[in-house]
């Protein structure tokens, strides 16, 4: 589909697949992309493949981020701990704020929610097998449904203090498995949590759970930021 001499100022686009879309002397003056697949492919802007930058710019500004792609037990040990930290200082900066959506994303609480489901589906479900691993707080996915899974199991926490309660405790059932995981358990394959047909490792579990971790960290203290 071609687009020219379009005006789309102002166009938001929202879970929306531009992969392979081409721009040719468009105006993009405060152009504005968050994409959290941003890593695995580049993104070429006049001839330049400007991911090296942004990454590092971000590892930057998120003191530990970088520590992500650790692949061995101390490594993974310190990525936790400082995306743990990192969480610690966002929900003081959070505070008071917890409940405010910007622009239709989530609250700061439904963030802390989704993070709890993505520890049950990647460390529960997929490293442990837990047949239902779903605590009832969780906050889905926006195609949860639409992909054909169960959203009767979750439902509205009581309170913002029980966010925090089991979002604690889902922080310290990681930090817990990290305490004593080997290198042997690491290379042990999985089926994908959402794509059971597939294959995983349990390195690649733990890692998505970062990826999870640092990605929700911008995303909220972006919002923050408007509040």
């Amino acid at each position: 589909m071609d687009f020219i001499g379009q005006d789309l100022r102002g166009s938001r686009f929202i879970r929306s697949d531009l992969a392979g879309a081409v721009m040719r002397g468009v105006k993009v003056a405060g152009l504005d992309i968050d994409s959290h697949d941003l890593p695995y492919a580049p993104l070429v802007v006049n001839g330049v493949d400007v991911v090296p930058y942004v990454e590092a710019e971000l590892d930057r500004l998120f003191p530990g981020r970088g520590l992500r792609s650790a692949s061995d037990p101390a490594g993974l040990r310190s990525a936790w701990s400082a995306v743990e930290t990192a969480w610690a200082a966002a929900v003081e900066t959070a505070r008071g704020r917890e409940d405010v959506s910007v622009d239709g994303e989530w609250t700061f609480s439904q963030t802390l929610r989704h993070l709890v489901l993505a520890t049950n589906a990647w460390l529960h479900g997929a490293v442990l097998r837990q047949e239902q691993p779903f605590h009832p707080i969780g906050q889905p996915f926006a195609e949860y449904a639409e992909e054909g899974f169960d959203t009767s199991i979750f439902r509205e926490p009581a309170s913002y203090d029980e966010v925090l309660a089991v979002r604690a405790d889902h922080q310290a059932m990681v930090r817990d498995f990290l305490a004593d995981v080997t290198p042997e358990t690491l290379a042990e394959r999985r089926p994908d949590p959402w794509a059971p047909e597939d294959e995983v490792t349990v390195l690649d579990c733990l890692q998505v759970i970062l990826d999870e971790e640092w990605d929700h960290l911008r995303y909220a203290l972006r919002d923050l930021e408007k509040v």
